[in-house]
C-alpha cells in the first residue's frame, strides 16, 4: 500500500475527526476507496473505536432511484437511529463512475433528498468528515494521468494543517469584524451581508467546525444578497455538466438565472424548495496545494484564487446562538475564478485582488 494512504487515514482519524477510544464510528466507503477504507479501519482499531462499515455506490443508488415510484418514506427510523447513536460519521468518496446517477430524473432526486432531511441533520450532528480517495475515475474527470492525480490529491491532503489554520485565521478575523462583502469582476457585482455572522476557519478538523479533507477555506453564511454573479468554473452537479452560470439576486433571492450548459440542472436545484433560491454559504478558497480545477467540488472549492457560493442550506456554525439560518434540502456550491480583474471587498476595504490576499506577496492595494 502507498504510504500516503496510511498518512491520509491518520490525518482523517486523528486531526480531522478527533476519534477517541470508545467512539462509535460509521464508515461509508465508495467502491474504489477500498485501500483507504482498510487503512482507516486499521487506525480506528488502533485507537480503540467501534466500527460499522457501509458500502456507498452511485450505481446502487441509481438502480434504486430509477426503480422507485418517488413516494419515499420520510426519514426511516432505522437509518436515522444509526446516525443519532453514532459519534463519528466518515465518508470515503471513490466511485467507479463519477456520472453514475446522471440519468436519474431531477424530480426523483428532489423527492429523495427532501424525504431524508432528518437523516441528513442527524448525520450533521455527529463529528462527520468527508474525504476522497484518489481513483482512476476522478483522475479521468480531472483530465490527468492516474499517478499525476495521486500526487495532486496528496499534495492537497497531506499538509501542515496547523500552519494553514493560522494563515486562514486572518481571513476569519476580517469576515467576523465585517458587515458587508462585495465581489467585483468584469461580469460580477454582488453584495451580501455578513453582519453578526461567525466565519469558520475550515482547517480540515471538527475542532474548527470543518468537515472536509482536504479543506482550506474560510466560509460564512451570508444574507440580503443583491446583484449579479457569474460562475465561470465548469462543474458536475447531480451527475450533469454545468458551465458559465449566471445568477441575479434581489432581496436575497435568485430572481433570474442562465447557464451556457446545464441550465435545467440549475432550474431543478432552485425549485427544490424555498431555501434553494437563497445563499447558504460564502466560501473563500485558501488551499494553495490545490492548483488546478478537477471537476470535484471537494477540491475545487478550496482552491486559492477562487470564491464559491452555495445555494441552499446554511451551516449552524456560522449563525448566532438560537438563530436559524437558511434552510433547504440542498447545498449546491458554484465557483468563480478571482485570479484576474477581480476584487473582494469587506466594508469597502479590498482584502483580495486578482487572487492575492492583502498579507501575501504580490498583493496590489
Amino acid at each position: 500500500m502507498d504510504e500516503r494512504v496510511r498518512e491520509h487515514a491518520e490525518i482523517l482519524v486523528d486531526w480531522s475527526a478527533r476519534v477517541e477510544s470508545g467512539d462509535d464510528v460509521v464508515l461509508s466507503t465508495g467502491p474504489d476507496a477500498h485501500d483507504l477504507a482498510v487503512a482507516v479501519a486499521e487506525v480506528l482499531g488502533d485507537r480503540g473505536a467501534n466500527l460499522l462499515t457501509m458500502y456507498s455506490s452511485g450505481e446502487i443508488e441509481r438502480a434504486y432511484l430509477r426503480a422507485h415510484d418517488d413516494d419515499f418514506d420520510e426519514n426511516p427510523d432505522y437509518e436515522r437511529a444509526l446516525f443519532e447513536r453514532a459519534d463519528v460519521a466518515l465518508s470515503l468518496g471513490g466511485g467507479r463512475n463519477t456520472s453514475a446517477t446522471a440519468d436519474v430524473p431531477g424530480e426523483t432526486r428532489q423527492a429523495y433528498s427532501t424525504a431524508r432531511n432528518d437523516i441528513r441533520e442527524a448525520r450533521l450532528d455527529t463529528r462527520w468528515v468527508s474525504t476522497i480517495h484518489p481513483t482512476r475515475s476522478l483522475a479521468q474527470r480531472a483530465n490527468m494521468a492516474y499517478e499525476e492525480y495521486q500526487d495532486f490529491a496528496y499534495e492537497a491532503i497531506i499538509r501542515d494543517w496547523e500552519a494553514l489554520a493560522e494563515e486562514m485565521a486572518r481571513m476569519k478575523d476580517v469576515l467576523d469584524e465585517g458587515s458587508e462583502v462585495r465581489l467585483v469582476s468584469s461580469d460580477t457585482d454582488l453584495t451580501m451581508s455578513v453582519e453578526d455572522r461567525t466565519a469558520v476557519n475550515s482547517a480540515a478538523s471538527v475542532a474548527y467546525d470543518s468537515h472536509n479533507l482536504p479543506s482550506g477555506e474560510v466560509f460564512t453564511a451570508p444574507e440580503a444578497t443583491e446583484g449579479t454573479v457569474r460562475f465561470d468554473v465548469p462543474m458536475t452537479i447531480q451527475g450533469e455538466r454545468v458551465q458559465d452560470v449566471r445568477l441575479e439576486f434581489e432581496a436575497g433571492e435568485v430572481v433570474d438565472y442562465a447557464a451556457a450548459q446545464g441550465e435545467d440542472v440549475i432550474e431543478a436545484v432552485l425549485e427544490t424548495d424555498a431555501g434553494a433560491r437563497r445563499l447558504g454559504e460564502l466560501g473563500i478558497g485558501m488551499n494553495r496545494g490545490i492548483d488546478r480545477y478537477t471537476d470535484t467540488i471537494l477540491f475545487d472549492e478550496k482552491m486559492g484564487d477562487t470564491v464559491h457560493l452555495a445555494l441552499g442550506r446554511a451551516y449552524d456554525a456560522c449563525l448566532p446562538a438560537g438563530e436559524s439560518g437558511n434552510e433547504s434540502a440542498v447545498h449546491v456550491d458554484l465557483i468563480t475564478d478571482m485570479s484576474e480583474d477581480s476584487r473582494l471587498e469587506i466594508d469597502g476595504r479590498v482584502v483580495q485582488r486578482n487572487g492575492r490576499f492583502e498579507w501575501e506577496n504580490g498583493f496590489e492595494p
